[in-house]
């Protein structure tokens, strides 16, 4: 083990405690929190996702207040907003509640923001989505990294983001309908646009080893972070869940999905498993690990 731990930019919950929950607790977060740190994960950005806007702003404080309390915000600098300006297209959508999902909405994001104390340092927005650029602009101008993912965006959507400010990709070859076209889609658009870092789940289960090593190598390690998309029953054994509207499986080998819809609900992992699988290719070198899975992150979030 590395003498300094992961950094993970996505984590839903852990340990059965969803991060999105309404209900929500300082206890209960913190029960979560202290297992992911004990786990090999140095810092991270609770997730909380597509959801009614009165649990943003309750959540976050919830979060924020916990994390003051017992000396944390070095640990848990902010939160991460996957929602809800993302698609609500099915297969897009993924399995964020669409009647959840509103337009970009720079108002309702200051809001967040002021309630929060500017708590948010990363957003992920759907960039082919009507008023997604002046949300990216806005929400750069005040300090956010903005990712781009949950979404139906081309070459062209993707670089219009890029140019208002949006510097990742939510999880690269997820979070997009199982049926695209060969040619002309997220994924191909993602990987090429230079101006983007990908994030990727590297859990065995969201992309195959040969599509990691062609985003790896397209990008390089200067422009990958991978993530551990934990859901909320991250830590728990195999079993029937349920999670944001979803009836979920969790299969022994660590694939949880919905099998009504044909998608995968987060993951099992941990960043310390993300991090086993990617060296298990050997496409990166442990320079190249520690970029993906620590420094670059840190760049994304302006705390290196």
């Amino acid at each position: 083990m590395r003498e300094s731990g992961f950094v993970d930019l996505q984590i839903n919950g852990n340990l059965g405690i969803d991060f999105s929950d309404p209900a929500l607790t300082e206890d209960r977060f913190m029960v979560a929190a202290e297992h992911i740190l004990a786990g090999g994960t140095e810092i991270f950005l609770p997730t909380i996702v597509t959801s009614p806007k009165e649990v943003y702003l309750r959540n976050l404080a919830v979060i924020r207040s916990a994390c003051e309390k017992r000396g944390l915000l070095k640990q848990i600098p902010g939160v991460h907003l996957e929602g809800p300006f993302i698609s609500n297209q099915p297969g897009a959508v993924g399995a964020h509640r669409p009647q959840c999902v509103i337009p970009p909405d720079c108002a309702f994001f200051d809001e967040i923001m002021r309630k929060s104390g500017n708590y948010v340092k990363l957003l992920t927005v759907a960039a082919e989505v009507p008023g997604a650029d002046a949300l990216i602009s806005h929400a750069s101008a005040m300090g956010v990294a903005v990712s781009c993912g949950h979404q139906l965006a081309g070459s062209k959507d993707l670089a219009a983001a890029a140019k208002a400010g949006a510097k990742l990709l939510t999880h690269l070859g997820n979070g997009c309908p199982n049926l695209i076209n060969r040619h002309n889609n997220m994924i191909w658009a993602g990987m090429a646009n230079d101006d983007l870092t990908a994030m990727i789940i590297t859990d065995g289960h969201h992309l195959p080893g040969d599509l990691i090593k062609c985003i790896v190598r397209v990008k390089g390690a200067d422009r990958v972070i991978v993530t551990s998309d934990a859901a909320p029953i991250a830590g728990l054994p195999p079993g029937r869940y349920d999670d944001w509207g979803n009836v979920g499986i969790l299969e022994p080998n660590g694939l949880y999905h919905n099998p009504e819809k044909g998608c995968l609900i987060g993951s099992s992992a941990s960043m310390s498993d993300c991090v086993k699988f990617l060296r298990s290719l050997e496409i990166l070198d442990e320079d190249g690990i520690e970029k993906v899975s620590r420094t670059n992150p840190l760049k994304m979030i302006g705390m290196l």
